[in-house]
């Protein structure tokens, strides 16, 4: 038997067809020394006995409550056998040589904690994927935008973001990372869920001293928002409320003083946004993001120092790999949608 190198860590809730088509796919890969993990977050249709029954090699672990992205990752990542792990959405399809390419490029950069292929969009295979692009970037005041995807605006890939470089944080639709980094950052914060805790991760990756690609040869194809779609107020809530999160917890305190205002200010125009266009759950949404906020003050606490204990690394040196703008701003006033009009190198 073949010494696993890599583990496939895909966390599961419902949707038969999604999760058969997503192993299908990775049962083409040209690699050979890997294993998959499905963690189920409880699902309750009879997708776990659809795997049993037509993927046999694969491993299953059956969660009794719906743990999130994050939880159910940390799980898998507990009993992985890999030294690397790999973090896949379910509703993904792969080209065959992605995970070689990925793999590939760890073993020869020993300093980088982790890289992501190219993600594209599976219903439109000449345009971007929203969840990840070509690498993922976070303004100053914590938004996050990709090569290939600022806001609401995707790109048409015409090669434009092919060079291998350093990016912010690589898409949780599909990342490689080092098991040992992984374990060192203490994981995914689980109190996030769902969205935005690979930024977290990737962010304490900076705070150790290492770095985060992207390899943008090795494609994937991103169906996008099948667990929460993107209408949902649970999602705009989350991202909201982890968004602030981040800017509270891995900000000094004298820059949360400075960054705060500008930041509630926009959310107080988000929160008018969708009022006016009568989007009143997203509205509620928003509202509910920072009342949590208000009403959490031990958590913040406690991670904004965990967060402290392991930095090996300056403010500065953050800013430096950090777009020291606001993008809503750059969107919506000055038109900046696209990467490249950022001037962001």
């Amino acid at each position: 038997m073949n010494k696993i190198k890599t583990s496939i860590i895909i966390p599961h809730f419902n949707g038969i067809e999604i999760i058969d088509e997503c192993l299908s796919s990775l049962a083409n890969m040209n690699d050979n020394d890997y294993e998959i993990i499905v963690v189920d977050n409880n699902s309750t249709d009879q997708s776990i006995n659809h795997i049993k029954k037509n993927f046999k090699k694969i491993r299953i672990i059956e969660l009794t409550e719906n743990k999130g992205y994050a939880g159910g990752c940390n799980v898998g990542a507990q009993s992985a056998k890999g030294n690397y792990l790999v973090f896949l959405n379910n509703d993904t399809i792969h080209e065959n040589d992605w995970l070689e390419k990925l793999t590939a490029y760890m073993d020869s950069n020993k300093n980088v904690a982790s890289c992501q292929p190219k993600i594209m969009n599976y219903f439109n295979r000449e345009y971007f994927d929203y969840a990840g692009g070509s690498g993922g970037f976070l303004d100053l005041f914590t938004f996050p935008f990709c090569r290939g995807r600022i806001l609401s605006q995707i790109e048409k890939d015409e090669n434009q973001y092919d060079n291998i470089r350093d990016i912010f944080w690589a898409s949780g639709t599909a990342f490689i990372t080092r098991k040992d980094i992984f374990l060192e950052a203490g994981g995914f914060d689980e109190t996030l869920f769902a969205h935005m805790e690979e930024i977290d991760y990737h962010w304490k990756c900076h705070w150790l001293g290492y770095h985060v690609s992207i390899v943008p040869s090795a494609i994937i194809y991103h169906k996008n928002a099948q667990t929460l779609k993107k209408e949902s107020s649970y999602k705009k809530f989350l991202n909201h409320r982890n968004s602030l999160i981040l800017l509270i917890t891995h900000y000094n305190f004298p820059f949360n003083i400075i960054l705060l205002t500008p930041r509630l200010i926009l959310e107080c125009i988000s929160i008018i946004k969708e009022i006016i266009t009568l989007q009143f759950h997203k509205a509620l949404a928003n509202i509910a993001s920072l009342f949590w906020i208000l009403i959490n003050p031990v958590y913040l606490i406690k991670k904004y120092f965990s967060i402290k204990r392991i930095k090996q690394k300056s403010i500065w040196d953050i800013f430096n790999k950090l777009y020291l703008g606001s993008i809503v701003v750059g969107f919506y006033v000055f038109n900046k949608k696209s990467f490249s009009n950022l001037n962001h190198e």
